[in-house]
């Protein structure tokens, strides 16, 4: 049986300040769970900061929006999960593209494929896997869920969106943990170091031999990166490599890894990948860091490209010759205009 949520303050007029705008979510949320033959009776309170710390207790980033998408309500989880807190947040339109939302082939979804926006055109619930920017400048991949809200007559007066780190990250930050007690990490970025990686080639390439599993490397290049060292200092260059991190952590699959192989250079390992898939990999990677704008401490954005080389492993192919080849067509990328990959 379907939920609807009873709102009149948002059914009836505009929202008006941050009390207006809770006291209708609070007569949303306890519409959903209250029904009127059990509110005398209920032992749920009915007080409003009840629900505002309900909410703020959920580890979920979870927001409210009106019919034109302007958002009334983020919570803690939200404030979290991307840097910003709720005085920056609410009254403005989520169509801004404040969190930039985009899916793993760059397109913005904000502007086209909005699952808020589709939740209130049709009235249906809607899920969608999506990268957003964190206020520091990374990418962050999140699993969304939206459900359309509807007003007392049963008219939709607006959308709810939860919305959470997926799998891949969690599953990521464990490898992390386990790499931190080996000292397998990289101090700047927190990602796999180069041993790291060299013994995980090494493993691909056992495994390729025997069970002629496909794999493939990614070689990933900062563009101009002492440029970005010149214009904005060494510690504008840190962030650069840190945020980069994060973004290629999120980006890849977690069956990958990801690891600063030296200097402004990133090294992925790619299983079970045919030169399609590496292909897919190899342009995600361009295009999320591509959409990674590094904010400094005075403010500014560091524009961000990256060149990169794929290669896909070969029967006899050593693991220096294998990131041999990716590095040379890293190179091709690099001459042929950088901001792409090129790949073999």
């Amino acid at each position: 049986m379907p939920v609807h949520f009873a709102c009149s303050a948002w059914g009836n007029s505009p929202m008006v300040g941050e009390k207006r705008t809770l006291h209708g979510i609070i007569e949303a949320v306890q519409g959903a769970i209250i029904t009127p033959e059990e509110s005398q009776n209920s032992l749920v309170p009915d007080n409003p900061d009840f629900y505002r710390a309900l909410l703020d207790r959920v580890g979920d980033g979870v927001y409210f929006v009106d019919r034109e998408r302007r958002i009334v309500y983020w919570n803690e989880g939200a404030a979290r999960l991307t840097g910003y807190k709720a005085d920056e947040i609410l009254g403005k339109n989520c169509q801004d593209n404040i969190l930039c939302h985009v899916d793993h082939f760059g397109k913005n979804l904000c502007q086209d494929g909005c699952p808020l926006s589709a939740s209130i055109s049709d009235g249906e619930s809607h899920q969608a896997h999506a990268f957003l920017r964190h206020k520091q400048g990374r990418r962050v991949p999140v699993s969304i869920r939206v459900q359309p809200m509807r007003g007392a007559d049963g008219s939709i007066i607006g959308a709810i969106e939860i919305f959470s780190e997926n799998s891949a990250a969690i599953e990521t930050e464990r490898k992390m943990d386990a790499m931190i007690r080996l000292a397998f990490l990289d101090h700047l970025t927190l990602m796999p170091n180069r041993r790291f990686l060299e013994m995980s080639l090494q493993t691909a390439l056992s495994e390729y031999e025997v069970h002629k599993d496909p794999f493939g490397v990614l070689l990933i290049d900062l563009d101009k990166f002492k440029k970005i060292n010149d214009s904005f200092g060494h510690a504008g260059g840190d962030r650069a490599l840190q945020e980069t991190a994060k973004t290629l952590l999120g980006s890849l699959r977690p069956t990958d890894t990801v690891g600063r192989w030296g200097g402004d250079e990133f090294l992925a390992i790619t299983r079970n990948v045919n030169l399609e898939s590496l292909r897919e990999l190899a342009q995600r990677c361009v295009v999320l860091i591509g959409a990674t704008a590094v904010l400094t401490g005075d403010g500014k954005r560091i524009p961000m490209t990256s060149s990169v080389g794929a290669a896909l492993s070969r029967p006899g192919e050593t693991a220096e010759e294998l990131v041999h080849r990716a590095d040379k067509l890293m190179y091709q990328s690099k001459t042929s205009g950088r901001g792409r990959a090129t790949i073999e």
